[in-house]
This record gives structure tokens, C-alpha cells and sequence, in this order.
């Protein structure tokens, strides 16, 4: 899994534009968030969200993808990125961290998070996506419990600074639950590992200019985000 993030040749681009094998995205969604990255080319920049959180039960910190104000993950299976974090991610993280990955299903990209955190102190940057993406991508990470990935505009639901979520009923399978179960566990060996939690956290999310506002659509840019 970490073969993801190597420094390849082929790639001669700054940007990376990271896609899993079943993400869906238009040409309006990628050429924005491109533009957006361009302006933030240290920042993960992508669609799919998640958000961590300090749990006092369980004395450990917490992960979810949940609806709320706040994130601090944009998972690689659909984000841009600048290419110098495949050098950072193969030549300067220990052995033993990329093992971690290897071993554990769908960490790379909590990992690859970590590390942008870690370097930069900022968070990533969500952008606009189309509402049926959003689903489809929700589903592709494997969220359990009622968990979506992301919000559109307008559906941020009010939650205390770094608390944990409400639990709710779900009817997601084992296999969710236990993808879930290994991204939380990468979550807390990775903090170990660093000493520290370098994730931060952002209620900012990136919009086009007039962006599902009243006027018409000839003065939008990317009208096309707006369909359903």
C-alpha cells in the first residue's frame, strides 16, 4: 500500500492528483480543485473527508466520518497534492511506519495526512463536490455507523470543539466495521510513533465564486457543480 506514495520518474508534475480505482469525479470538480491547489500547493486539496477526535472514555484518540463542523483528513482517494511528499513519504518516514501501512488496510492515507500536517502545521483543504459523488465516495471508504464522507453547502451540523460524535444504529457490515476499527488503530499508532497528534483541524471549506447563488448560471464558472 505505501507503493502508492513512492517518488515515481514518471511523474513530472508538481501536482499529483491521487484517485482510487472506482472515484468518479467531473472536469468541472478536478479543474477547481486543481486551481484551488495551485493557490495552496503545501495542502492536501481533495473531496472525501474525515475528522478525529479526543474520546475521554476510551483515553484514545477517536476517528470518524461523521457529519460535523470540523476536518481535519482528506483521504487520497480523490485529493490533489504537491509530488515532494512522495520523497518525504518513501526517503524520510522510518521502516517501520510504512510496515505499519502495509500491514494494517487503508492507512496510507491517514499516514500521508500526518505527514502534510506534520510538515506544514495546517490542515487540508476540502472542495466542492457534486452531492452524488459525495455519496459514492462516502460509500468507497468504508464509513460504518450512519458515517458520511462530506457535507455540501449548508449541511454543516453543529458539534463541540473536538468531542466525540453521537453514536448512531447502522446497518454497515463487518467488513466496514473492521476497515473502520484498523483506521482508528493506525490513527493512535501513529500518534505514538510521532509522539504527538499533528493532525489539524478546519471548518473551512472552498467554494466557486457565486457558488449556488441566485443569479444565472452564464456568470458561473462551474455551474455543472451545483447539479445533483
Amino acid at each position: 500500500l505505501s507503493d502508492r506514495f513512492f517518488p515515481y520518474g514518471a511523474i513530472q508534475t508538481d501536482a499529483v492528483l491521487s484517485l482510487d480505482e472506482h472515484t468518479s469525479l467531473s472536469t468541472s470538480e478536478v479543474d477547481f480543485a486543481f486551481v484551488v491547489w495551485r493557490s495552496f500547493p503545501e495542502r492536501i486539496v481533495g473531496f472525501p473527508t474525515q475528522s478525529h477526535f479526543w474520546d475521554p472514555e476510551q483515553g484514545r484518540w477517536g476517528y470518524t466520518s461523521k457529519w460535523t463542523n470540523e476536518l481535519s483528513i482528506v483521504l487520497t482517494a480523490a485529493a490533489f497534492y504537491h509530488r515532494y511528499y512522495h520523497s518525504l513519504f518513501t526517503e524520510y518516514l522510518p521502516a517501520g511506519l510504512r510496515e505499519l501501512v502495509d500491514g494494517l488496510a487503508a492507512c496510507e492515507d491517514i499516514l500521508m495526512n500526518v505527514l502534510v500536517a506534520a510538515v506544514t502545521k495546517l490542515p487540508p483543504i476540502k472542495v466542492t463536490q457534486r452531492k452524488q459523488h459525495k455519496e459514492m465516495l462516502s460509500q468507497q471508504v468504508g464509513c460504518v455507523d450512519g458515517d458520511v464522507g462530506t457535507l455540501l453547502s449548508g449541511e454543516w451540523s453543529p458539534s463541540p470543539l473536538h468531542s466525540p460524535p453521537a453514536k448512531v444504529k447502522g446497518t454497515a457490515g463487518a467488513a466496514g466495521s473492521r476497515r473502520f476499527s484498523q483506521r482508528q488503530d493506525c490513527l493512535n499508532q501513529l500518534v505514538d510513533w510521532f509522539g504527538y497528534m499533528p493532525l489539524v483541524s478546519s471548518q473551512l471549506r472552498l467554494d466557486p465564486v457565486l457558488f449556488k447563488d441566485q443569479v444565472s448560471v452564464l456568470r458561473k464558472k462551474y455551474p455543472r457543480l451545483e447539479k445533483p
